[in-house]
């Protein structure tokens, strides 16, 4: 969420966290926060793993956390807004299947292009240290 403390991305920034501006959008929110369990944070996992086979793209790394998801892909000719409604979709729908209703993913997401390999494998690297114990 813009402003949380820990600090959050904005138009591929990191910025620092702000009181006002995480309280300002908490109150902007329509439903509370979707906290995924590990049960259903596997299973988001895995649906897009199994879509991403489906689309043809190559995952490098992937975290699903209990408010959020990081994936690393390979390049692909598709549009970054497509892809990533694949993926938000096939979250979606797994969740669906768990009997979960209701809006599970916000609005935009946050997009980061690596053009050379140390890039790319910083990205993973931090995907990968993400990933909950």
């Amino acid at each position: 969420m813009q402003g949380d403390e820990r600090g959050y991305v904005k138009d591929g920034r990191v910025l620092a966290g702000s009181e006002g501006l995480a309280l300002a959008n908490r109150r902007l929110q329509l439903q509370g926060e979707v906290c995924l369990s590990k049960v259903q944070r596997q299973a988001v996992r895995e649906a897009i793993l199994k879509e991403a086979i489906r689309q043809g793209h190559n995952v490098y790394a992937i975290s699903v956390q209990a408010t959020h998801t990081h994936i690393v892909l390979g390049w692909t000719m598709e549009a970054i807004e497509k892809v990533v409604a694949y993926y938000k979709t096939a979250g979606r729908l797994a969740l669906k299947g768990m009997g979960c209703t209701g809006k599970v993913w916000t609005r935009g997401y946050d997009k980061r292009f690596c053009f050379d390999r140390a890039s790319l494998r910083r990205r993973i690297e931090y995907v990968q240290s993400q990933n909950p114990a």
